[in-house]
């Protein structure tokens, strides 16, 4: 089953995500940097749960010696996490810069699939999320260091609402086709009968 397949199985949900996603994206839209420090925070917060979970595995199963790797990963999140919400604007930058990679590889791939999906309805909408995502990407690529404050929230907010219109879209037609099914498939009853 396809990408698109599966959006049009859950028509109604899909439409759900998107209006949510297009509010979300907004949202972060029109408050870019604190979009992009809330996400920092997160990955703070994350980076420092992952790491106390992992050393609290390592304790209460009592292999210090042979998880001394999984202890020193564990420290390793832990104080990659710290530093991250003690320092959330250059951690801020650093996100800028990866942020930028991820939208240009996940637009490539996001466009590739929608060649794949290709000529289902709905894949257009697809390739046209991808290749905005990766342009998104080599633009903050470029003005980087002077993105550094904005485009974490500017990215995240379109990237949302890109996906939200694109599943509003997919579910809307799917909706559409399963409407316009119905009464053929009716007539074609009745005249079984």
């Amino acid at each position: 089953m396809t990408l698109v397949e599966t959006i049009k199985s859950n028509a109604g949900f899909a439409r759900v995500v998107g209006i949510f996603l297009v509010i979300a994206g907004i949202l972060a839209l029109l408050s870019p940097l604190a979009a992009g420090l809330s996400l920092t925070v997160v990955v703070g917060v994350m980076l420092l749960a992952g790491g106390a979970s992992q050393l609290v595995l390592v304790f209460r199963a009592g292999s210090i010696g042979e998880g001394l790797m999984m202890a020193l990963i564990g420290v390793l999140w832990l104080v990659a996490g710290g530093y991250i919400l003690s320092q959330p604007v250059t951690a801020l930058a650093a996100m800028t810069l990866f942020l930028a990679a991820y939208f240009m590889a996940s637009g490539i791939l996001e466009a590739i699939g929608a060649f794949m999906a290709r000529p289902q309805e709905g894949w257009g909408w697809i390739l046209f999320s991808g290749i905005v995502s990766a342009v998104l990407g080599i633009m903050i690529w470029r003005q980087f260091p002077l993105s550094g404050e904005w485009a974490v929230g500017i990215l995240v907010g379109v990237r949302i609402f890109m996906t939200g219109w694109a599943l509003i879209a997919i579910g809307s037609a799917a909706k559409k086709a399963a409407s316009s099914a119905e009464p053929q498939a009716e007539s074609e009853g009745g005249t079984a009968s």
